[in-house]
C-alpha cells in the first residue's frame, strides 16, 4: 500500500476559512481517520462567538468532526470522485468549551458506510478531555 498524503486539501475540497483540519494524524481508509485542529485566535467566528469571551462554536466542531470522517471516506479508492454531504447528526453533546490556543484532537470512526452513504461516529478532546461527540449521517454525491 503507499503512502496515504497527510494533507487535509489532498483529500478535501474545503479550503480556507472554511477548511477547519490543519493537518491529518492518521487515515485507516474506509474506517477511521484522526486530525489536529488548533485555533489560533484570529479565526473569523471568534470576532463575534462572543466579544470578550472567545467559544468556538459547537456546530463548527462537529463540522471539524465532519471533515475528518470525510477524509477516511474518500482516502477509500471505492469512493474516488465522491463527496460526503451531512445528512444528520445524532446523540450530539458538548462536554468542554474549545478556545483560542487549543489544539482539539480529532477522531471519526464509519460504523457504516455503503455505495449510498453512511455514519461515522466523532469524538473531539482538547488535552484528553473530551469536549464534543456526535454520530454523524452522510450521504454520497457525485464530487461534480
Amino acid at each position: 500500500m503507499s503512502e496515504l498524503s497527510l494533507e487535509p486539501e489532498h483529500w478535501l475540497p474545503h479550503r480556507s476559512p472554511f477548511l477547519l483540519l490543519d493537518r491529518m494524524l492518521s487515515i485507516d481508509p474506509g474506517r477511521l481517520a484522526r486530525a489536529e485542529w488548533t485555533l489560533r485566535g484570529d479565526e473569523w467566528f471568534f470576532a463575534g462567538h462572543f466579544p470578550g469571551r472567545p467559544t468556538t462554536p459547537g456546530v463548527l466542531l462537529l463540522e471539524s468532526l465532519a471533515q475528518c470522517g470525510a477524509v477516511a471516506v474518500l482516502a477509500d479508492d471505492r469512493y474516488t470522485g465522491r463527496l460526503p454531504l451531512f445528512g444528520g447528526i445524532e446523540h450530539a453533546r458538548f462536554r468542554r468549551q474549545v478556545v483560542p490556543g487549543d489544539t482539539v484532537l480529532l477522531e471519526c470512526e464509519m460504523t457504516r458506510l455503503s455505495a449510498r452513504g453512511g455514519k461515522g461516529h466523532g469524538r473531539a478532546s482538547v488535552d484528553g478531555q473530551l469536549a464534543a461527540e456526535s454520530d454523524l449521517l452522510f450521504v454520497l454525491a457525485d464530487a461534480q
